[in-house]
């Protein structure tokens, strides 16, 4: 399992709120959990950290061009940036 962290901004905090379950139901595939956060200084700005039970399937799932119209509908904007952990 692999902790990594999403960050993106969405076009509406409300609408993008209100599909968690939706979330939940199409990373579950490759994702055990996460826990959402909001910027302080941008309600626009989200991060996901999540406990990734296979990395590869959740890029893929991430990437898929079947999963944009669930992007549109949650108004996810562009670039999505995935961050891994460091191992020093």
């Amino acid at each position: 399992m692999s902790t990594i962290v999403v960050r993106h901004r969405v076009g509406n905090i409300d609408t993008w709120l209100k599909g968690h379950q939706d979330r939940v139901n199409l990373f579950a595939p490759a994702v055990s959990s996460f826990k959402t956060f909001q910027d302080a200084d941008d309600p626009n700005s989200v991060v996901l950290v999540i406990e990734a039970t296979d990395v590869e399937k959740f890029g893929a799932i991430v990437n898929a061009p079947e999963n944009a119209a669930i992007k549109n509908r949650h108004t996810v904007l562009e670039p999505i940036t995935v961050s891994m952990p460091v191992n020093l």
